[in-house]
Protein backbone atom coordinates (compact mmCIF):
# COMPACT_ATOMS: atom_id res chain seq x y z
CA UNK A 1 0.00 0.00 0.00
CA UNK A 2 1.05 3.61 -0.24
CA UNK A 3 0.75 5.55 2.65
CA UNK A 4 0.72 9.10 3.36
CA UNK A 5 1.32 11.02 6.40
CA UNK A 6 -0.01 14.45 7.71
CA UNK A 7 0.48 15.87 11.06
CA UNK A 8 -1.06 19.03 13.07
CA UNK A 9 0.00 19.78 16.19
CA UNK A 10 2.83 19.56 18.48
CA UNK A 11 6.12 18.16 18.56
CA UNK A 12 5.28 15.18 20.54
CA UNK A 13 2.38 14.81 17.63
CA UNK A 14 5.05 14.55 15.21
CA UNK A 15 6.83 11.40 17.14
CA UNK A 16 3.86 9.71 17.40
CA UNK A 17 3.47 10.03 13.69
CA UNK A 18 7.67 8.95 13.41
CA UNK A 19 6.21 5.79 14.93
CA UNK A 20 3.25 4.49 12.58
CA UNK A 21 5.79 5.70 9.56
CA UNK A 22 8.05 2.69 10.68
CA UNK A 23 5.40 0.41 11.32
CA UNK A 24 3.79 0.59 8.15
CA UNK A 25 7.49 0.83 6.39
CA UNK A 26 8.45 -2.24 8.75
CA UNK A 27 5.29 -4.50 7.10
CA UNK A 28 6.32 -3.50 3.38
CA UNK A 29 4.44 -0.27 2.79
CA UNK A 30 5.59 2.62 1.06
CA UNK A 31 5.43 6.33 2.19
CA UNK A 32 4.65 8.73 -0.52
CA UNK A 33 3.99 12.77 -0.23
CA UNK A 34 0.46 14.28 1.43
CA UNK A 35 -0.57 15.67 -2.14
CA UNK A 36 0.19 12.36 -4.31
CA UNK A 37 -2.59 9.58 -4.91
CA UNK A 38 -2.61 7.31 -2.06
CA UNK A 39 -4.38 3.91 -0.75
CA UNK A 40 -4.23 5.06 2.70
CA UNK A 41 -4.54 8.84 4.67
CA UNK A 42 -3.01 8.77 8.30
CA UNK A 43 -3.53 12.10 9.47
CA UNK A 44 -2.16 12.59 13.58
CA UNK A 45 -4.88 15.14 14.36
CA UNK A 46 -4.61 17.97 17.57
CA UNK A 47 -7.39 19.32 19.76
CA UNK A 48 -5.76 21.73 21.60
CA UNK A 49 -7.74 24.41 20.25
CA UNK A 50 -11.10 24.68 18.02
CA UNK A 51 -8.89 25.66 15.27
CA UNK A 52 -7.05 22.85 15.96
CA UNK A 53 -10.07 20.62 15.33
CA UNK A 54 -11.38 22.72 12.40
CA UNK A 55 -7.56 22.08 10.93
CA UNK A 56 -7.88 18.36 11.50
CA UNK A 57 -11.29 18.33 10.02
CA UNK A 58 -10.06 20.38 6.72
CA UNK A 59 -7.11 17.92 6.44
CA UNK A 60 -9.34 15.33 6.53
CA UNK A 61 -11.65 16.64 3.52
CA UNK A 62 -8.64 17.28 1.84
CA UNK A 63 -7.60 13.54 1.75
CA UNK A 64 -10.99 12.89 0.37
CA UNK A 65 -10.87 15.61 -1.88
CA UNK A 66 -7.43 13.77 -3.36
CA UNK A 67 -8.31 10.41 -3.37
CA UNK A 68 -12.13 9.06 -3.25
CA UNK A 69 -11.56 6.01 -2.86
CA UNK A 70 -8.34 6.20 -0.39
CA UNK A 71 -8.81 4.50 3.24
CA UNK A 72 -8.69 7.90 5.49
CA UNK A 73 -7.52 6.82 9.23
CA UNK A 74 -7.76 9.32 11.66
CA UNK A 75 -5.33 9.26 14.97
CA UNK A 76 -4.17 11.20 17.98
CA UNK A 77 -5.85 13.77 20.64
CA UNK A 78 -9.05 15.03 18.15
CA UNK A 79 -9.62 11.51 17.65
CA UNK A 80 -9.41 10.37 21.42
CA UNK A 81 -11.66 13.05 22.23
CA UNK A 82 -14.40 13.22 19.67
CA UNK A 83 -14.04 9.78 18.01
CA UNK A 84 -17.71 9.90 17.14
CA UNK A 85 -17.78 12.90 15.69
CA UNK A 86 -14.10 12.39 13.84
CA UNK A 87 -15.98 8.94 12.49
CA UNK A 88 -18.87 10.70 10.65
CA UNK A 89 -16.50 12.94 8.87
CA UNK A 90 -17.16 11.66 4.89
CA UNK A 91 -14.25 9.83 3.77
CA UNK A 92 -12.85 8.18 7.15
CA UNK A 93 -12.37 4.62 7.26
CA UNK A 94 -10.68 4.11 10.88
CA UNK A 95 -10.34 6.02 14.03
CA UNK A 96 -7.84 5.37 16.30
CA UNK A 97 -6.64 7.01 19.81
CA UNK A 98 -3.80 7.79 21.64
CA UNK A 99 -3.39 4.19 22.51
CA UNK A 100 -3.63 2.36 19.64
CA UNK A 101 -0.96 3.23 17.15
CA UNK A 102 0.76 -0.14 17.87
CA UNK A 103 -2.07 -2.09 16.42
CA UNK A 104 -2.18 0.86 13.48
CA UNK A 105 -0.69 -1.73 10.94
CA UNK A 106 -3.28 -4.13 11.82
CA UNK A 107 -6.16 -2.28 12.08
CA UNK A 108 -5.86 -0.71 8.63
CA UNK A 109 -4.77 -4.00 6.64
CA UNK A 110 -8.32 -5.06 8.21
CA UNK A 111 -9.67 -2.49 6.15
CA UNK A 112 -8.76 -4.02 2.98
CA UNK A 113 -9.08 -7.41 3.50
CA UNK A 114 -12.90 -7.55 3.87
CA UNK A 115 -13.16 -7.90 7.09
CA UNK A 116 -14.37 -4.48 8.38
CA UNK A 117 -15.29 -1.27 6.39
CA UNK A 118 -15.21 1.06 9.36
CA UNK A 119 -13.96 0.90 12.74
CA UNK A 120 -14.18 2.94 15.40
CA UNK A 121 -11.01 1.82 17.81
CA UNK A 122 -10.41 4.18 20.18
CA UNK A 123 -10.56 3.01 23.61
CA UNK A 124 -10.35 4.42 27.41
CA UNK A 125 -7.13 5.50 28.73
CA UNK A 126 -6.12 3.26 31.77
CA UNK A 127 -2.13 2.44 32.49
CA UNK A 128 -0.46 3.29 29.66
CA UNK A 129 3.55 2.31 29.06
CA UNK A 130 5.94 4.21 26.87
CA UNK A 131 6.53 3.39 23.47
CA UNK A 132 9.58 3.87 22.95
CA UNK A 133 10.40 5.16 19.11
CA UNK A 134 13.08 6.48 16.95
CA UNK A 135 13.77 10.32 17.32
CA UNK A 136 13.04 12.90 14.88
CA UNK A 137 15.10 15.59 13.43
CA UNK A 138 14.81 18.69 11.64
CA UNK A 139 17.65 18.67 8.75
CA UNK A 140 21.07 16.56 10.01
CA UNK A 141 21.86 19.24 12.85
CA UNK A 142 18.91 18.87 15.69
CA UNK A 143 17.13 16.08 16.71
CA UNK A 144 13.81 15.57 18.77
CA UNK A 145 13.79 12.66 21.44
CA UNK A 146 10.43 12.34 23.00
CA UNK A 147 11.44 11.03 26.70
CA UNK A 148 8.10 12.05 28.38
CA UNK A 149 4.39 11.43 27.59
CA UNK A 150 1.02 12.21 29.72
CA UNK A 151 0.17 14.53 32.14
CA UNK A 152 -1.34 14.61 35.47
CA UNK A 153 -1.94 18.45 36.10
CA UNK A 154 -5.69 18.86 35.11
CA UNK A 155 -5.50 22.16 34.42
CA UNK A 156 -9.40 23.82 34.15
CA UNK A 157 -8.65 24.84 30.26
CA UNK A 158 -6.84 21.99 28.89
CA UNK A 159 -8.07 18.99 27.18
CA UNK A 160 -4.20 17.28 27.03
CA UNK A 161 -4.50 14.89 30.16
CA UNK A 162 -8.04 13.39 28.97
CA UNK A 163 -6.57 12.53 25.79
CA UNK A 164 -3.09 11.40 26.56
CA UNK A 165 -3.20 9.52 29.38
CA UNK A 166 -1.17 8.79 32.83
CA UNK A 167 2.31 10.36 32.83
CA UNK A 168 5.00 7.68 31.41
CA UNK A 169 8.67 8.01 31.01
CA UNK A 170 10.93 6.66 28.74
CA UNK A 171 13.69 4.26 30.09
CA UNK A 172 16.99 5.10 30.69
CA UNK A 173 18.44 2.51 29.05
CA UNK A 174 16.46 3.60 25.53
CA UNK A 175 17.29 6.83 26.13
CA UNK A 176 21.14 6.08 25.84
CA UNK A 177 20.63 3.43 22.88
CA UNK A 178 19.10 6.52 21.11
CA UNK A 179 21.48 9.17 21.97
CA UNK A 180 24.17 6.68 20.74
CA UNK A 181 22.24 6.77 17.21
CA UNK A 182 22.38 10.31 17.43
CA UNK A 183 25.83 10.61 18.08
CA UNK A 184 26.85 8.51 15.42
CA UNK A 185 24.71 9.77 12.72
CA UNK A 186 26.30 13.64 13.09
CA UNK A 187 23.50 14.95 15.25
CA UNK A 188 24.97 18.36 17.33
CA UNK A 189 22.00 18.93 19.36
CA UNK A 190 19.22 16.74 21.16
CA UNK A 191 16.10 18.17 22.06
CA UNK A 192 14.14 16.37 25.06
CA UNK A 193 10.70 16.86 24.77
CA UNK A 194 7.64 15.83 26.67
CA UNK A 195 3.93 16.67 27.64
CA UNK A 196 5.20 17.70 30.71
CA UNK A 197 9.21 16.76 30.97
CA UNK A 198 9.09 17.87 34.85
CA UNK A 199 7.74 14.82 35.25
CA UNK A 200 9.49 12.82 34.02
CA UNK A 201 10.35 9.51 35.81
CA UNK A 202 8.12 10.79 38.64
CA UNK A 203 6.43 7.92 38.20
CA UNK A 204 8.92 5.30 39.06
CA UNK A 205 8.85 6.68 42.69
CA UNK A 206 12.98 5.41 42.84
CA UNK A 207 14.20 9.44 42.44
CA UNK A 208 14.71 8.90 38.53
CA UNK A 209 14.96 12.23 37.19
CA UNK A 210 16.17 14.75 34.44
CA UNK A 211 19.88 15.04 35.77
CA UNK A 212 19.74 11.09 35.20
CA UNK A 213 18.62 12.01 31.55
CA UNK A 214 21.55 14.14 31.23
CA UNK A 215 24.60 12.26 32.90
CA UNK A 216 23.67 9.81 30.07
CA UNK A 217 25.29 12.27 27.53
CA UNK A 218 28.52 11.69 29.09
CA UNK A 219 31.15 10.19 26.73
CA UNK A 220 29.15 11.52 23.47
CA UNK A 221 30.89 14.36 22.83
CA UNK A 222 29.71 14.75 19.04
CA UNK A 223 26.27 15.97 20.37
CA UNK A 224 27.46 19.65 22.34
CA UNK A 225 23.92 20.75 22.51
CA UNK A 226 20.80 19.96 25.28
CA UNK A 227 18.03 22.05 24.87
CA UNK A 228 14.93 21.30 26.88
CA UNK A 229 11.15 21.40 26.00
CA UNK A 230 8.59 23.18 28.15
CA UNK A 231 9.28 23.37 31.68
CA UNK A 232 6.75 24.04 34.59
CA UNK A 233 7.76 27.02 36.32
CA UNK A 234 6.75 26.40 40.03
CA UNK A 235 9.13 22.77 39.81
CA UNK A 236 12.49 24.67 39.43
CA UNK A 237 14.56 24.73 42.51
CA UNK A 238 17.32 26.51 42.82
CA UNK A 239 19.38 23.18 42.75
CA UNK A 240 17.58 22.26 39.32
CA UNK A 241 19.02 25.86 38.44
CA UNK A 242 22.61 25.50 39.33
CA UNK A 243 22.97 21.66 37.82
CA UNK A 244 21.37 23.52 34.34
CA UNK A 245 23.88 26.20 34.63
CA UNK A 246 26.90 23.75 35.65
CA UNK A 247 26.39 21.64 32.40
CA UNK A 248 27.91 23.06 29.76
CA UNK A 249 25.98 21.38 26.81
CA UNK A 250 22.02 22.82 27.84
CA UNK A 251 21.45 25.75 26.29
CA UNK A 252 20.14 28.75 27.63
CA UNK A 253 16.80 28.60 26.89
CA UNK A 254 14.09 28.07 28.38
CA UNK A 255 10.25 27.78 28.38
CA UNK A 256 8.39 28.27 31.07
CA UNK A 257 4.66 28.53 30.51
CA UNK A 258 2.98 31.26 31.95
CA UNK A 259 -0.79 31.35 30.57
CA UNK A 260 -1.30 34.46 32.36
CA UNK A 261 0.17 37.61 34.05
CA UNK A 262 -2.86 37.41 36.46
CA UNK A 263 -3.02 35.72 39.82
CA UNK A 264 -6.86 35.91 39.76
CA UNK A 265 -6.94 34.17 36.17
CA UNK A 266 -4.06 31.65 37.03
CA UNK A 267 -5.95 30.54 40.18
CA UNK A 268 -8.78 30.02 37.78
CA UNK A 269 -6.92 28.57 35.94
CA UNK A 270 -5.37 25.96 38.43
CA UNK A 271 -1.78 26.39 37.51
CA UNK A 272 -0.39 26.35 41.12
CA UNK A 273 2.04 29.11 41.10
CA UNK A 274 1.45 32.58 41.47
CA UNK A 275 3.26 35.54 39.37
CA UNK A 276 5.23 36.16 42.21
CA UNK A 277 6.38 32.46 42.25
CA UNK A 278 7.47 32.87 38.47
CA UNK A 279 8.72 35.94 38.76
CA UNK A 280 11.26 33.65 40.97
CA UNK A 281 12.12 31.19 38.72
CA UNK A 282 13.06 33.75 36.13
CA UNK A 283 15.16 35.63 38.36
CA UNK A 284 16.42 32.71 39.64
CA UNK A 285 17.76 31.30 35.68
CA UNK A 286 19.06 34.93 34.80
CA UNK A 287 21.04 34.87 38.51
CA UNK A 288 23.25 31.56 37.41
CA UNK A 289 22.75 32.18 33.23
CA UNK A 290 22.50 35.93 32.85
CA UNK A 291 22.07 34.99 29.22
CA UNK A 292 19.06 32.87 29.11
CA UNK A 293 16.15 33.51 26.93
CA UNK A 294 12.95 32.67 28.81
CA UNK A 295 9.96 32.16 26.36
CA UNK A 296 6.45 31.30 27.45
CA UNK A 297 2.83 30.29 26.58
CA UNK A 298 -0.37 33.08 27.12
CA UNK A 299 -3.79 32.28 26.62
CA UNK A 300 -5.81 35.81 26.31
CA UNK A 301 -9.92 35.49 26.72
CA UNK A 302 -9.96 33.38 29.66
CA UNK A 303 -13.55 33.21 30.76
CA UNK A 304 -14.18 35.77 33.10
CA UNK A 305 -10.70 37.70 32.85
CA UNK A 306 -11.69 41.66 32.98
CA UNK A 307 -9.64 44.50 31.31
CA UNK A 308 -7.86 44.93 34.86
CA UNK A 309 -6.22 41.15 34.35
CA UNK A 310 -5.14 41.15 30.80
CA UNK A 311 -3.71 44.50 31.51
CA UNK A 312 -2.10 42.66 34.56
CA UNK A 313 -0.88 40.25 31.72
CA UNK A 314 0.47 43.30 29.30
CA UNK A 315 2.47 44.40 32.60
CA UNK A 316 3.64 40.79 33.78
CA UNK A 317 4.80 40.08 30.54
CA UNK A 318 6.67 43.42 30.06
CA UNK A 319 8.22 42.81 34.00
CA UNK A 320 9.57 39.52 33.00
CA UNK A 321 11.22 40.64 29.32
CA UNK A 322 10.19 37.70 27.74
CA UNK A 323 12.51 36.28 24.49
CA UNK A 324 9.46 35.15 22.65
CA UNK A 325 5.60 34.85 23.55
CA UNK A 326 3.25 32.20 21.82
CA UNK A 327 -0.27 33.53 22.63
CA UNK A 328 -3.72 31.88 22.14
CA UNK A 329 -6.79 32.86 22.22
CA UNK A 330 -8.92 30.84 24.72
CA UNK A 331 -11.03 27.80 23.08
CA UNK A 332 -13.75 26.49 24.98
CA UNK A 333 -12.45 22.64 25.21
CA UNK A 334 -15.85 20.36 25.97
CA UNK A 335 -15.67 17.98 29.13
CA UNK A 336 -12.91 20.61 30.55
CA UNK A 337 -13.86 22.80 34.11
CA UNK A 338 -13.24 26.07 32.45
CA UNK A 339 -15.46 25.22 29.75
CA UNK A 340 -18.72 25.33 32.05
CA UNK A 341 -17.18 28.67 33.94
CA UNK A 342 -19.46 31.49 33.33
CA UNK A 343 -18.51 34.76 31.77
CA UNK A 344 -17.06 33.31 28.54
CA UNK A 345 -15.32 36.17 26.43
CA UNK A 346 -16.55 37.42 23.01
CA UNK A 347 -14.27 36.23 20.31
CA UNK A 348 -13.63 39.96 19.72
CA UNK A 349 -12.41 40.78 23.00
CA UNK A 350 -10.12 37.48 22.58
CA UNK A 351 -8.63 38.35 18.98
CA UNK A 352 -8.44 42.12 20.15
CA UNK A 353 -6.27 41.51 23.06
CA UNK A 354 -4.70 38.82 21.78
CA UNK A 355 -3.76 41.71 19.16
CA UNK A 356 -2.72 43.67 21.57
CA UNK A 357 -0.51 41.14 23.35
CA UNK A 358 1.48 40.80 20.29
CA UNK A 359 2.76 44.08 19.95
CA UNK A 360 4.15 43.67 23.33
CA UNK A 361 5.61 40.46 22.56
CA UNK A 362 7.52 42.31 19.19
CA UNK A 363 8.83 44.95 20.91
CA UNK A 364 9.92 42.68 24.00
CA UNK A 365 11.38 40.26 21.31
CA UNK A 366 13.67 42.90 19.27
CA UNK A 367 14.69 44.73 22.82
CA UNK A 368 15.82 40.83 23.78
CA UNK A 369 18.17 40.57 20.66
CA UNK A 370 19.38 43.93 20.42
CA UNK A 371 21.02 42.73 23.79
CA UNK A 372 23.30 40.64 22.16
CA UNK A 373 24.50 42.90 19.40
CA UNK A 374 28.05 43.13 19.26
CA UNK A 375 28.58 40.31 20.94
CA UNK A 376 30.09 36.94 19.88
CA UNK A 377 28.52 33.69 19.99
CA UNK A 378 28.33 30.16 18.71
CA UNK A 379 26.19 29.51 16.14
CA UNK A 380 24.47 25.60 15.28
CA UNK A 381 23.91 26.70 11.16
CA UNK A 382 21.17 24.18 10.01
CA UNK A 383 20.54 25.44 6.96
CA UNK A 384 21.50 27.36 3.56
CA UNK A 385 18.36 29.31 2.15
CA UNK A 386 19.10 32.98 0.10
CA UNK A 387 22.35 33.12 -0.01
CA UNK A 388 22.85 33.08 4.04
CA UNK A 389 23.49 30.33 6.46
CA UNK A 390 20.83 30.15 9.02
CA UNK A 391 21.08 28.72 12.54
CA UNK A 392 20.61 29.20 15.69
CA UNK A 393 22.61 30.24 19.32
CA UNK A 394 22.32 28.27 22.51
CA UNK A 395 19.93 31.18 23.30
CA UNK A 396 17.85 30.38 20.20
CA UNK A 397 18.28 33.78 19.10
CA UNK A 398 18.18 32.77 14.60
CA UNK A 399 20.92 34.17 13.18
CA UNK A 400 21.73 34.62 9.15
CA UNK A 401 25.42 34.81 8.00
CA UNK A 402 25.89 35.10 4.36
CA UNK A 403 27.38 32.09 2.75
CA UNK A 404 28.15 31.14 -1.09
CA UNK A 405 27.31 27.38 -0.18
CA UNK A 406 26.31 25.34 2.72
CA UNK A 407 29.83 24.13 4.48
CA UNK A 408 28.68 25.64 7.42
CA UNK A 409 26.01 23.67 8.16
CA UNK A 410 26.32 21.26 10.35
CA UNK A 411 28.60 23.10 12.63
CA UNK A 412 29.11 25.30 15.41
CA UNK A 413 30.81 28.17 14.45
CA UNK A 414 31.76 31.42 16.26
CA UNK A 415 29.96 34.87 14.94
CA UNK A 416 29.98 38.14 15.82
CA UNK A 417 26.20 39.57 15.98
CA UNK A 418 26.42 42.64 13.89
CA UNK A 419 22.33 43.96 13.42
CA UNK A 420 18.62 42.80 14.23
CA UNK A 421 16.43 42.76 11.23
CA UNK A 422 13.08 41.75 11.64
CA UNK A 423 13.52 38.89 14.19
CA UNK A 424 16.51 37.75 13.19
CA UNK A 425 20.54 38.48 14.03
CA UNK A 426 22.73 39.32 10.59
CA UNK A 427 26.41 37.98 11.66
CA UNK A 428 29.85 37.52 10.51
CA UNK A 429 32.31 34.95 11.43
CA UNK A 430 34.63 36.34 14.72
CA UNK A 431 37.96 36.55 13.71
Amino acid sequence: MNIAFYTLGCKVNQYDTQTMRELFEAAGHKEVPFAAPADVYVINTCTVTQVADKKSRQMISRAHELSPDAKIIVVGCYAQRASEEVLSIPGVSLVAGTSERKQIVKLTEALFDGSKSVTNAVKPLHNLSFENISATHEGRTRAHLKIQDGCDRFCTYCAIPYVRGNIRSRSLENIREELVKLEASGFKEVVLTGIHLMSFGKELHDGTDLFDVFRLFDGLDGIERIRLGSLEPQLLSEEFVNGLAENRRICHQFHLSLQSGSDTVLARMRRRYTTSNYTECCELLRRYMPDAAITTDIIVGFPGETDEEFNETLEFAEKIGFARIHIFPYSRRSGTVAAKMPNQIRNSVKHERAKQLIVKADELEQAFLSRFIGDIQGVLFETCEDGFAVGYTGNYMRVKLPCIDDSLCGTIQACKLVTVVGNEIIARLAQ
